[in-house]
């Protein structure tokens, strides 16, 4: 398993990138492939403005779930994110869905949390394996 990120914007203030499960998977990922072309461009178009210029101040575009964990926000199309506290610059979005009651699931925020505390695991993991890697080529 590889450390390297899987950029979906990489902006002027932020780079933005899906976040990986301990299984190696990439839920945002997953769930933005499966949205329609018109729908990843809506979205793209939100990446762009954080990557770009480090603001959201739109509240019908980013929402705030508190505790450091916010959103992107398309209609009901929902994208938690994190900022990065150890990787200035990197924000991870942990996964997607549609939001069908006027109140974010509390079952949805605890996966955005399980899904960046797995990506921080994950990550760690592999910086260690590729350290010893190098450590061990003659």
């Amino acid at each position: 398993m590889s450390a390297e990120r899987r950029l979906v914007y990489r902006g002027a203030m932020f780079r933005i990138a899906f976040a990986r499960n301990r299984e190696g998977a990439f839920p945002a990922e997953e769930f933005f492939d499966q949205l329609s072309k018109t729908d990843q461009a809506k979205l793209l178009k939100l990446f762009q403005i954080l990557g770009d210029h480090g603001k959201h101040s739109n509240p019908e575009k980013f929402g705030d779930l508190g505790d450091g964990l916010f959103e992107f926000k398309s209609f009901q199309i929902r994208m938690p994110f994190s900022y990065v506290k150890n990787e200035k610059g990197l924000l991870l979005i942990s996964h997607g869905f549609i939001k069908k009651s006027p109140k974010t699931p509390t079952s949805e925020i605890k996966r955005a949390w399980t899904i960046l505390s797995e990506d921080s695991a994950v990550s760690k993991l592999c910086a260690i394996n590729e350290k010893n890697t190098k450590r061990k080529r003659p």
